[in-house]
């Protein structure tokens, strides 16, 4: 076992708002190209956020996705969803929606309507999670979590949890089911605590200091929503909490595949990217009712 070191430790980049309801930081690909960070295609970060109220629901209204999956984690407020295939959810605080858009989907996501009524603060992650060339034509899936149903690991001396969205921790396995090997992992830990965490030197692995400050392997020091990039030059790193905090751990294996990407659709070809389009014009995502 050797120790991951960090390459990079980000501040958020300029916002900018995604409809009127996400105003969010963009690590993937603004900062880190998808490319390095595969199978993470995209992750958008809206920060801490107070919304008035809005008898409007804010959010964004219709649009396709094709090729890969949406990932989306709520920290503080609830969003409502519906897409194409007849799902209808909302994600309520420390809930997660995993869609696969696969061979392709209409969706909406927009702030839920008795938040949106009353307002308040607003905090989540959407990721775009690649999907290898065999599944980018598999039939949409929803795949959606309460926080109580997510799987997690007591950590000793009561420093914390480990929640376990998708992978693996300590023999424990996540709730989603995944197209590769891909880990999402909340470490909630309180002040003085500490967490060791491992994956292969090869995967792509990253950071989000969700809330409070943490020390990575006892030497560099991240602060709130800041983005950590490791190097692929080992296998474990830990976290320290100098106040108490919420980490957003990533590791998943890159998938080594031509990316394409075009606004909401990831491919492997432009001609892939064509037909998609052409799909999408010609009404083959479906229609949301």
């Amino acid at each position: 076992m050797t120790r991951k070191s960090t390459e990079a430790i980000i501040s958020p980049p300029l916002h900018h708002f995604v409809g009127d309801g996400f105003r969010v930081h963009n690590f993937i690909p603004g900062i880190v190209p998808m490319h390095r960070m595969s199978p993470f295609l995209m992750l958008d970060y809206n920060s801490k956020y107070y919304f008035p109220p809005s008898v409007n629901p804010r959010g964004v209204d219709d649009h396709p996705h094709k090729g890969f999956e949406t990932v989306t984690i709520a920290y503080k407020g609830r969003i409502s969803h519906h897409d194409s295939t007849g799902n209808s959810d909302v994600i309520e605080e420390g809930g997660v929606q995993w869609m696969t858009a696969g061979s392709g989907i209409l969706h909406k996501e927009y702030h839920e309507k008795e938040y949106s009524a009353k307002g308040g603060d607003f905090q989540m992650v959407q990721l775009w999670v690649n999907l290898p060339s065999r599944f980018k034509e598999t039939s949409p899936k929803y795949q959606g979590f309460a926080s109580s149903e997510i799987p997690f690991y007591e950590l000793e001396n009561n420093q914390g949890i480990i929640e376990i969205i998708s992978g693996e921790y300590e023999g424990l396995q996540g709730a989603a089911t995944t197209f590769s090997p891909t880990h999402l992992l909340n470490a909630k830990i309180v002040s003085g605590g500490k967490a060791s965490f491992s994956f292969p030197s090869s995967y792509s692995t990253a950071l989000l200091i969700i809330e409070g400050n943490a020390l990575i392997n006892n030497e560099e020091f991240a602060r709130t929503d800041h983005f950590v990039l490791f190097k692929n030059d080992g296998t474990d790193f830990e976290i320290e909490a100098k106040e108490d905090a919420i980490v957003l751990i990533l590791s998943g294996e890159p998938i080594l595949e031509p990316i394409v990407a075009h606004g909401p659709f990831v491919m492997n070809t432009s001609a892939q990217i064509e037909q998609a389009i052409l799909d999408y014009k010609n009404g083959k995502f479906g229609s949301i009712t």
